[in-house]
């Protein structure tokens, strides 16, 4: 297990983003309310997996995986990331038809089976066959040619371009078009067994955070470039705009149905069960 006494073990994943929300929890900047956060760093569809088993108290998990974790798991009212019109972006070295994708001519590297990207891919191109890749190994496997496609998650989708590869779809910006709605890449959830206490404070404490970077940005930035895998300090500053904003605050009514409009969506067309999204205070 992932907590003992007031010890909470907090998993996400070792980027920017993610880096300067956690930056004052990490430093001991905030009022945790008598609790002891342990951070443990992995890519984002290992903590999916770990999740999947119970193993983690508190972490960040893509949506698409939220619909398998709901019984044990609640969202956190704090830290999700959307994608308002831009999101993960299916790239090649060459334009590829969305019809051969959705007929199967192309393997598309996917960065985890049950990451956000690549459930936005099936929606986008049903029948699409697809490969499971590490996200930071896709964008040299296509350049090189050693795959034909594949979705760029994290920094990849800011670098795509210079290392002459081609955007086939924005996945964010299709899914902006097709609902007028944000896409819902990730959130973070809770153990529904830390039992209603526990939570408000873990809730709180990260909200304290979150505010505590937004409000002290050069700081939290400083500490965010550490995980920016080659962005210089422009670029980091544009990808935590990106991911670190309004919706990480909190999702709103709009967050909240941008959600379960993909949750609807992705059961509709058989790739999740049933799920009504449902948040901690």
């Amino acid at each position: 297990m992932t907590v003992a006494a007031d010890v909470i073990t907090v998993a996400h994943s070792p980027d920017s983003d993610d880096a300067f929300m956690f930056f004052a929890l990490a430093e001991g900047l905030v009022d945790t309310e008598g609790l002891s956060f342990v951070h443990e760093l992995s890519d984002i569809e290992s903590l999916n997996r770990r999740a999947a088993k119970g193993e983690l108290a508190v972490s960040a998990v893509s949506f698409h995986a939220y619909a398998f974790l709901s019984e044990r798991y609640l969202l956190l009212p704090h830290g999700a990331s959307f994608g308002d019109g831009y999101g993960p972006v299916l790239v090649a070295k060459d334009p590829i038809p969305r019809e051969a994708i959705e007929r199967g001519e192309v393997v598309v590297a996917s960065p985890g089976a049950r990451t956000t990207a690549h459930l936005a891919l099936s929606l986008w191109a049903p029948g699409v066959r697809t490969q499971v890749c590490r996200f930071d190994e896709i964008s040299d496997g296509v350049r090189e040619g050693r795959l034909a496609a594949g979705v760029l998650i994290h920094e990849g989708q800011l670098t795509y371009a210079r290392e002459a590869l081609t955007a086939i779809v924005d996945l964010g910006r299709w899914w902006k078009e097709e609902t007028g709605l944000p896409l819902p890449l990730g959130g973070n959830v809770v153990r529904r067994d830390l039992g209603a206490e526990r939570i408000g404070r873990i809730s709180r404490a990260l909200s304290r955070s979150i505010e505590y970077g937004l409000t002290h940005r050069e700081e939290a930035l400083n500490h965010a470039l550490r995980y920016a895998r080659g962005l210089d300090r422009a670029e980091a500053d544009r990808f935590v705009q990106m991911y670190v904003n309004r919706w990480t605050r909190g999702y709103g009514p709009e967050g909240r149905r941008a959600v379960q409009c993909l949750l609807d969506r992705a059961h509709a067309a058989g790739l999740v069960p049933a799920v009504d999204a449902e948040y901690a205070p």
